[in-house]
């Protein structure tokens, strides 16, 4: 078996085709009859075409249970909440640094789904690099092994 897409259901294909071109920065691919493909992996699916799809009646149908999130990561995680801001992206938990030096924000997309943007392990591995930590250091601090960091640092 191989996994191949994530598949979004949305309420309005326009702003969910612009939200995710313009603060995620992804390609439409192919567009088609209520199914849009983006770069990523991920599909935006509309409402409407997926509801006669999985043939069930409204009231059975739970669209949004925030159980899952999807995850992107970026060189520049200041950057990006300059975006989050110019868009006015409502925000799930402001930008935060983790106890492994990673900084992340969680915010909604259009239809409530859950989208994590994280600076990349990279990123964060240079950052300790920058102030002086070994790189044994680093992975302490990283809570990752050693040739973790020894791969992001010499060949990521």
């Amino acid at each position: 078996m191989k996994y191949k897409n994530t598949l979004l259901v949305v309420n309005d294909m326009s702003r969910s085709k612009y939200f995710y071109r313009h603060v995620l920065n992804l390609k439409v691919l192919f567009d088609y009859r209520g199914r849009t493909t983006l770069s990523s992996g991920i599909i935006l699916e509309s409402y409407e075409l997926w509801k006669e799809l999985i043939h069930k009646p409204e009231e059975e149908i739970i669209s949004q249970n925030n159980a899952c999130e999807l995850y992107f990561e970026t060189e520049d995680i200041d950057q990006f909440m300059q975006t989050l801001v110019e868009f006015n992206v409502p925000l799930v938990h402001p930008l935060k640094e983790h106890t492994w030096g990673q900084r992340t924000v969680r915010f909604y997309d259009p239809d409530g789904h859950i989208i994590e943007v994280g600076e990349s392990m990279k990123k964060v591995a240079k950052r300790f690099l920058g102030q002086g930590f070994s790189y044994e250091e680093i992975a302490k601090l990283m809570h990752v092994p050693l040739d973790y960091i020894e791969e992001i640092l010499q060949h990521g």
